[in-house]
């Protein structure tokens, strides 16, 4: 009987480390890209993000454990359109073996500036176009599992067409002329050539910095002069601002939006879906008359 189980054991033991060394080790870029390749990859893939939850590609610096991780992947998955700047450097110090895959690809990019705006990812329309890409590319990587990958994917687009309709008749309940509201981070470019709702971003006011004085002063302005009904100042931490701008102007000042990155677990966005359902919530409860 001893022997029984001790055979019992070592067989469980070696079919362990098979089934973990079966899955398909790949990198994410962020966060966000992280959840679309999880939902399409299921327990067939092993997933890391670089830029985790609560954190910001735009200031990310690579780290030598992310080099490892890229070196070790089968697949790097990155969103592409100049948006991870650290790309390059982390790819050759990581000796360029894995396949990267521009999840972007076939999204007509809109202009921010003079360059190529790269949060697609806020129009729930482009991220099924990054779903497919990450199908695709999955199927290709591992064909032995292709079924699973487009079934997964499949399963996740369903989810994304609900989502993409929840978002619509939310913001046709809200009066066309409120549809405006005050950001300080120029990310929601592809939300509102979506569905309608104009985004402006003050000049001067950046999420790397406080605002000035003079910075809300502007944002007043702006305010009054375009009768604009919310405000979502992420930047500014200081309460007595933030009740300023809502004492001079009447403008609702909103809660936090996520644009570039989800949360942690306990947040309020651990998923794409959630962080896309959190900010139509705080958007229509800031904009409804």
């Amino acid at each position: 009987m001893v022997r029984f189980w001790l055979i019992a054991l070592a067989m469980f033991a070696a079919a362990g480390p098979a089934r973990a060394a079966d899955r398909l080790n790949v990198v994410a870029s962020f966060s966000i890209l992280g959840d679309f390749v999880r939902n399409v990859g299921g327990d067939r893939v092993d997933v890391a993000a670089l830029v985790g939850p609560d954190s910001d590609a735009h200031v990310y610096v690579p780290t030598p454990s992310d080099a490892k991780r890229m070196a070790d992947a089968k697949l790097v998955f990155v969103n592409g359109l100049g948006f991870e700047g650290w790309l390059a450097r982390l790819v050759k110090s990581a000796g360029g073996k894995a396949s990267v895959v521009t999840t972007t690809s076939g999204i007509a990019p809109l202009k921010l500036g003079s360059a190529a705006d790269p949060h697609a990812w806020q129009s729930v329309a482009n991220a099924k176009v990054y779903v497919a890409n990450i199908r695709d590319a999955l199927a290709a990587a591992d064909s032995a599992h292709a079924e699973t990958y487009k079934s997964n994917a499949s399963a996740y687009l369903a989810k994304l067409d609900e989502l993409d309709r929840e978002v619509r008749e939310a913001i046709a309940k809200i009066p066309e002329s409120r549809r405006k509201v005050i950001s300080t981070h120029n990310a929601f470019g592809y939300f509102a050539a979506a569905y309608g709702v104009e985004f402006i971003a003050p000049l001067g006011v950046s999420t790397e910095s406080e605002a000035s004085a003079r910075d809300i002063a502007k944002i007043i302005t702006q305010i009054r002069a375009a009768k604009i009904p919310a405000v979502f100042l992420e930047n500014i931490s200081d309460p007595r601002l933030m009740g300023r701008i809502s004492a001079e102007t009447g403008a609702k000042v909103g809660g936090t939006l996520y644009s570039d990155s989800l949360t942690g677990e306990k947040g309020d966005s651990p998923t794409y879906i959630d962080m896309v359902r959190h900010n139509i919530k705080a958007l229509t409860s800031a904009l409804s008359p």
